[in-house]
């Protein structure tokens, strides 16, 4: 038996350490005639080449080549959730009644607030237009108001009433001449101040009042007024015409005589008015009897009926 030929048939006879250098994809071994692969090892003779011999240790079994990894790429091995073992139980259920289709979430909601600011936006607009034209309203109506440093006062006009209601005003605030003066000695007085018209007792006293009327025609003038106990009376001319009987200032509720402060007590006279401004005039004259204080006067429609 040789050294090339241990008299067995086995490759591993013959090279016990072949296995490890044979070719990937089968023995190993020089190519054959044709060309078309290795040649057919002889019986007893040995190995004399083979191909892509590695190094003991260098190949490694059981292992997949390592991947060049792209920044920006997908794992290819990427799978689905639903793919996975018990992955579609993190899916939500379609709601019931909805074709089984899942619901549209939010849209209602945004379709909603796009039609509120729609609508606010609107409301805005029509609010500024109206404030707008009222003001330019407000501009050019009317005649202009006062400037800085007019100044009103009351006496300035004569006091108009109230819409129905006649005017009615105290004796102190009247024009008074002839040596009729305001006092507040008696007590009584229903004149927002108090006061009242004294010194009417001589001749030539008098208390003169302008004062509108909403029409033409019959009115009644109401006079309050205070005696001691004792008749009195007065002359009265409307528009700078006397009447043609005094006004009475009697002793209607009998009043102690010389208690002035019991002697408070009202009477009327028919006077016929202009409409608009009227002077009313009430005088102690020669023949009348004028002790007596005054109050108020006020006006009433109606005339001597």
């Amino acid at each position: 038996m040789t050294a090339g030929n241990n008299g067995a048939d086995t490759p591993e006879n013959d090279d016990p350490f072949a296995y490890l250098y044979r070719s990937e994809g089968g023995e190993g071994g020089a190519p054959g005639p044709s060309g078309d692969g290795p040649a057919a090892r002889q019986p007893g003779v040995p190995r004399t080449s083979y191909n892509q011999v590695r190094a003991v240790g260098q190949r490694q079994y059981g292992q997949q080549a390592p991947q060049q990894v792209t920044y920006g790429q997908q794992n290819a091995h990427y799978a689905a959730p639903e793919t996975l073992p018990g992955g579609d139980r993190t899916r939500s259920a379609p709601a019931p009644g909805n074709g089984g289709q899942e619901p549209r979430r939010g849209r209602n909601g945004l379709l909603i607030g796009a039609v509120a600011v729609v609508a606010v936006v609107c409301i805005g607009i029509g609010v500024a237009m109206l404030t707008n034209g009222k003001n330019a309203k407000d501009d050019t109506a009317g005649k202009p108001g006062p400037t800085a440093g007019d100044t009103v006062s009351p006496g300035d006009k004569p006091k108009k009433p109230a819409p129905g209601k006649l005017p009615k005003e105290d004796a102190g605030s009247l024009r008074l001449d002839g040596g009729a003066t305001t006092a507040k000695d008696v007590p009584g007085a229903r004149s927002t101040s108090g006061s009242y018209v004294g010194g009417f007792n001589q001749v030539g006293a008098k208390v003169q009042w302008t004062v509108d009327a909403p029409r033409a025609g019959d009115y009644r003038l109401y006079v309050r007024y205070g005696i001691p106990g004792e008749d009195a009376n007065a002359t009265l001319a409307v528009n700078s015409k006397p009447n043609s009987q005094p006004i009475g200032l009697k002793n209607f509720i009998h009043s102690p005589k010389g208690d002035w402060e019991k002697g408070w007590q009202t009477t009327w006279a028919p006077v016929t008015l202009n409409k608009g401004s009227n002077t009313i005039e009430i005088s102690c004259g020669q023949g009348n009897q004028c002790n007596a204080n005054l109050d108020q006067v006020w006006l009433q429609r109606g005339g001597a009926k």
